[in-house]
């Protein structure tokens, strides 16, 4: 549907209206012209030479028929030029008396003031057609003015005139009044079809818009991801092969050069695996076979036996299965707790508490190390003597993305704990 449907089919349906308001009025004038000519003057009480006759017959049908071209107001404008259509058709009924009185064959011509009343205000309407019905019936009674009992009859024919026409012209308007409030609805429909084309082009453009927005969060997200890979297995694996080949270069006998080789060798086998799961999007190879509590454990005797500090792992509460997303979490901010205790703390003990509530599952790593001011990290972005605070950071960002939070308290020697929780609704059941 096209904008402007409704508008055009009620254009043309005035036109209709505005050619048979211009040209049934003319034929009927012509009609009723060659009829009263042929007969001559005949009208009750008035008695005209056939020339007289003839030339009255003949101005008036061109008054009549210059009144009707020049006058009448285009059935569109109509409700624009009311007083210009009110003048017009007292000027009608008029002509139509003259023209009956002289002769009733102008009855024809009479009739078409039913077409012409439809120009009318609504609440003149009634009397334009009650003035026609009017002169209609006077044709009908010979064109004479009524008198004494022909009054009732006359009367009767009026009523008559104006109930038959009245009801059809009634059912006609009617009709007229629907189709404008039907085509005026077509229009409005198509407007908003056509506002409703708008927003869906518009919104197609901020769809593609936002598309390529999230393709571009992607991205970024991707990069964060793999950046947090890198830290978490590549460049704390090399870490810990730097330091077991340090501590192989002063190693003071064969035995123990070759107990750090072999550890540095066994970290670059596994920093290897870690870097082709990252690349794959994978989960931590500890946790592809085991369950949490069971990865942490083996993470801690792995890091125990690189480090050389005791580490002891206890889990509280009755283990259940969380989404793989969050165990990977957990397990990345215990590794780079771990981390970051061999590298900076000192520390002779280390704890690991995995705890399991109903509200939440907590993560909590201890150690006697040397410590550090929480608040000073906080404030640089970096951990004091370390250059670098990059692995807290992406420890925090992994939590929130979970849901999660992190809590770290340190004191400069008194030793740090580390708690990380994240709520127990992301789990997927018990086990």
């Amino acid at each position: 549907m096209t904008a402007g449907t409704g508008s055009s089919q009620l254009a043309a349906r005035d036109r209709r209206i505005e050619k048979s308001q211009r040209y049934v009025p003319l034929v009927s004038l012509a009609v009723s012209l060659l009829l009263a000519l042929s007969t001559g003057s005949v009208g009750n009480g008035v008695h005209l030479s056939r020339a007289r006759f003839t030339v009255t017959a003949l101005v008036l049908s061109v008054l009549a028929a210059l009144w009707v071209l020049l006058v009448r107001v285009p059935y569109a404008r109509r409700e624009a030029h009311k007083v210009r259509v009110a003048v017009y058709f007292c000027g009608v009924i008029v002509l139509l008396a003259l023209l009956i009185r002289i002769n009733p064959w102008f009855a024809f011509f009479a009739a078409t003031g039913y077409v012409h009343s439809i120009l009318l205000p609504r609440r003149l309407m009634p009397a334009g057609l009650t003035a026609t019905a009017a002169l209609v019936a006077l044709a009908q009674l010979g064109g004479g003015i009524p008198h004494g009992t022909l009054i009732f009859g006359y009367c009767g024919v009026v009523l008559a005139n104006l109930a038959l026409v009245g009801y059809f012209q009634h059912q006609g308007v009617r009709e007229m009044d629907n189709d404008e409030r039907r085509l005026r609805l077509l229009d409005e429909l198509a407007e908003a079809n056509s506002r409703l084309e708008n927003a869906l082009q518009e919104n197609a453009g901020l769809h593609a818009q936002l598309v390529a927005q999230a393709r571009e969060a992607g991205t970024l997200d991707e990069r964060r991801r793999m950046a947090g890979e890198i830290h978490d297995t590549l460049a704390q694996g090399l870490t810990g092969i730097i330091t077991q080949l340090e501590a192989a270069d002063i190693a003071r006998g064969e035995p123990e050069r070759r107990r750090h080789l072999d550890l540095a060798r066994d970290l670059a086998r596994s920093s290897l695996t870690e870097a082709r799961r990252s690349v794959q999007a994978l989960r931590p190879g500890p946790l592809d076979e085991v369950r949490l509590p069971d990865a942490l454990t083996q993470l801690a005797q792995d890091w125990q036996r690189t480090a050389s500090t005791p580490v002891r792992v206890e889990v509280d509460g009755t283990p259940i299965t969380l989404q793989p997303a969050v165990e990977v979490v957990l397990f990345r901010a215990a590794q780079e707790a771990l981390a970051n205790i061999a590298k900076h703390s000192g520390a002779t003990r280390v704890g690991l508490t995995l705890t399991y509530t109903p509200d939440l599952v907590a993560l909590d790593v201890l150690d006697d190390g040397s410590g550090f001011d929480p608040n000073a990290v906080a404030d640089t972005g970096t951990r004091a003597g370390t250059g670098t605070g990059y692995g807290l950071e992406a420890m925090r960002s992994r939590l929130r993305q979970v849901g999660g939070s992190l809590i770290i308290e340190s004191t400069p020697g008194e030793g740090t704990t580390l708690s990380a929780n994240v709520p127990t609704r992301t789990g997927e059941g018990h086990t």
